[in-house]
C-alpha cells in the first residue's frame, strides 16, 4: 500500500508553479494536497487509508496523494486547480482566500476533546536552558515554523508583541525559520534556536505532548521527549484549520466526500486519528466566516 501511494506523489514542482488542470480530471482522479513540514514518507503513510477508501465512497477511479515540501506548495496546488482537498492551517486558508476568494471552500474542521474548534501556538525551549517564562527569551534566538503557518508564525506575530511589549525584531536577537513544525522543534532540542513556536491543542497534559498537534505526533512518533522540553507562552485560541475543497468541483462527488469525512471518526476512527495527528472528538461544519478574523489578521500582517 505504501508503494501505491508512493507512485501516486508527484513533483511538487509542477504544484507550485501552478500547472493548469481540467476543473475534474477525465479518468475522475481525486488529488490530495499534504502539507509540508513532517517527514514525507510519514505524511504519505498516514493519507493511504483515503487513497484505499475514497474511491468506492465518492465513485472516483483514484486518489493521488501530493506531499509539497513546504506550506506554499499545496496553497499553490489549490490557487491552481491541480488539487481537490486538502486541509489547511488558518493563515494558509487566509493566503489562499486573499489571492483568489473563490478558489476553495472551507467545508470543516476538527472538534478538540474538550469541545472547543480551536487550538493555541505555543512557544518551546530546551528544559535545560534554565528559561521559565516568555521573559527569559529577551535578546534570545526565536525560531519560527512557516511563513504560511497560523500558530508557527502568524499568530505570534501579531500577539507576541503585546505580551512581550515591544516590537518582535527590537526584543529577540534574531528570528527565523524552521522549515515546518517538526523540523522547528527539533532544531530547538539542538539548540540551534533558543525558542520555537508550534502548534497543541492545549488540552490534556504538557508531558504528554497534549493530545493533540505537532508535539504530540512527534512524541507519538518517538522522535520527541517532552521531558526535554519547556513551554514559555501560550498564544489566545486560534480557530482550528479548514477541510477545504475546490470550489468548482461538481456538487455530488463535494456532498459525497464531505459526507464521507464527517462520518470517518466512526467508520474508521484509526484512518481519522492518522490524518489528524492525534485526539479529536470528529469534524463540524464550517464556511468562509468562521475564518475572517485570521483573513484580516493575516491582510493586515502579511498582505496576502
Amino acid at each position: 500500500m505504501f508503494k501505491k501511494a508512493i507512485l501516486a506523489a508527484v513533483s511538487v514542482a509542477a504544484l507550485a508553479a501552478g500547472a493548469t488542470a481540467p476543473a475534474f480530471a477525465a479518468d475522475k482522479e481525486f488529488r490530495i494536497g499534504i502539507l509540508g513540514g513532517e517527514n514525507e514518507a510519514d505524511r504519505l503513510r498516514n493519507f493511504q487509508c483515503l487513497v484505499d477508501a475514497l474511491p468506492a465512497a465518492i465513485g472516483v477511479d483514484k486518489v493521488s496523494l501530493f506531499p509539497a515540501a513546504d506550506y506554499d506548495g499545496v496553497v499553490q496546488g489549490l490557487l491552481g486547480g491541480t488539487l481537490d482537498y486538502a486541509e489547511l492551517g488558518a493563515s494558509g486558508y487566509a493566503k489562499v482566500f486573499l489571492k483568489d476568494p473563490k478558489a476553495v471552500e472551507p467545508i470543516l474542521t476538527t472538534i478538540q476533546t474538550d469541545g472547543s474548534t480551536g487550538y493555541y501556538s505555543v512557544m518551546v525551549a530546551r528544559k535545560d536552558s534554565g528559561m521559565t517564562k516568555l521573559e527569559d527569551m529577551k535578546g534570545k534566538k526565536l525560531g519560527f515554523a512557516d511563513p504560511d503557518s497560523t500558530s508557527g508564525f502568524l499568530v505570534p506575530s501579531v500577539t507576541l508583541p503585546a505580551a512581550i511589549g515591544s516590537e518582535i525584531k527590537e526584543y529577540f536577537s534574531e528570528t527565523g525559520f524552521g522549515g515546518g513544525h517538526e523540523n522547528l522543534v527539533l532544531e530547538v532540542v539542538k539548540g540551534n534556536f533558543d525558542a520555537g513556536t508550534t502548534w497543541s491543542s492545549g488540552v490534556g497534559k504538557f508531558e504528554d505532548g497534549y493530545t493533540s498537534g505537532n508535539l504530540k505526533k512527534m512524541v507519538d512518533k518517538g522522535i520527541l521527549d517532552m521531558g526535554d522540553l519547556v513551554q514559555l507562552w501560550q498564544s489566545p485560541l486560534i480557530p482550528n484549520g479548514p477541510i477545504v475543497v475546490r470550489s468548482t468541483m461538481d456538487a455530488d462527488t463535494k456532498a459525497k466526500f464531505k459526507d464521507f469525512m464527517l462520518k470517518l471518526p466512526e467508520t474508521d476512527a484509526a484512518c481519522f486519528s492518522a490524518i489528524q495527528g492525534g485526539d479529536y472528538k470528529g469534524f463540524t461544519e464550517v464556511n468562509e466566516d468562521f475564518y475572517t478574523a485570521i483573513v484580516a489578521a493575516r491582510k493586515a500582517k502579511i498582505g496576502g
